[in-house]
């Protein structure tokens, strides 16, 4: 059950990532939100290396606990924190992401002029320099504009800045284990909230920054992966009658949307790499999802190792 003292339990799964978990948790420990009205609980999805002294580091900083889980995938290891929380609100992050000093600040704000939304905040690449960090940027982007083009009324949050009711996450049934090797327990979730009535907001101002480094292979299998995944989301929200692929069919052919967009402050030769990028993200969340619908048809999705 809630503590009325805490109004906020930030939840962070981690997995054998204590250095990017470091960075994570001092971010969190220059919040301008009063230490004693939140809590940070780590869960530790099973890895190899333990985050323990890491914790254990910053707690005379930063009041944080450590959960420690099998490995399950970041779903499970979410749901399982939000069980113990004690917060009245739940805001999510991920161990390569360092929120801004007003990140609660401005989800408390937001929660307050609309206390039955599920809150999303804004997400910026920590890494300029890194193309494929910066291509991934780009298509969180451009999925954000396409579906959160009205704050008021918003339709997707990616899962490392969200916020929502402890009470209504619980209601809910929290997010889908099922998507543990196949990332889309976010799409899904918040298509669900959606599907229930309920309603999103998107706050600009609560921003998180991203520090997911990412080469020429790690960037294609997530991609990859993600199209995967969607087969998976499209099969539930078909069970619950909540949606079709029609409209994601035509975000993805409407090439204006992805591919034409302005690069303003891009050097040609920057535009053009990033460009290419653009279209092999289409291709590899293209084979994915083919491979996944022609090859994997009735596949449970099992544990996943990383984003």
């Amino acid at each position: 059950m809630s503590d009325s003292a805490i109004d906020f339990t930030v939840i962070v799964p981690t997995y054998n990532r204590p250095d990017a978990l470091r960075c994570c948790l001092l971010a969190l420990a220059t919040q301008d939100y009063p230490q004693d009205r939140f809590e940070v609980l780590v869960v530790d999805d099973g890895g190899e290396l333990s985050p323990k002294e890491v914790v254990q580091e910053l707690r005379s900083r930063l009041p944080v606990e450590l959960i420690e889980e099998s490995h399950g995938g970041p779903a499970r290891a979410r749901n399982r924190a939000a069980r113990l929380a004690r917060g009245k609100l739940l805001a999510f992050t991920d161990d390569d992401c360092r929120p801004e000093p007003s990140w609660l600040s401005y989800l408390a704000s937001a929660h307050a002029r609309a206390p039955d939304r599920l809150v999303g905040g804004r997400i910026v690449n920590a890494l300029p320099n890194n193309p494929f960090s910066s291509a991934s940027q780009m298509i969180g982007d451009i999925v954000y504009a396409h579906y959160n083009a009205n704050p008021e009324d918003s339709r997707f949050f990616s899962s490392n800045n969200i916020a929502l009711d402890a009470d209504a996450y619980r209601a809910l049934g929290g997010f889908d284990e099922g998507f543990n090797i196949l990332a889309c327990e976010d799409r899904e979730l918040c298509d669900r909230w959606r599907a229930a009535g309920g309603r999103m907001l998107y706050e600009r101002d609560a921003v998180v920054r991203h520090a997911h480094p990412l080469g020429l292979r790690s960037f294609v299998k997530q991609h990859f992966t993600y199209g995967r995944g969607a087969v998976h989301f499209h099969r539930i929200r078909a069970r619950r009658t909540s949606g079709t692929m029609a409209n994601e069919m035509a975000f993805h052919l409407d090439f204006r949307n992805w591919l034409m967009r302005p690069f303003r402050g891009l050097t040609p030769a920057s535009a053009a790499r990033i460009a290419a990028l653009l279209v092999l993200w289409q291709g590899a969340n293209f084979a994915g999802f083919v491979y996944e619908r022609l090859m994997l048809t009735g596949y449970r999705p099992t544990v996943r190792e990383d984003d």
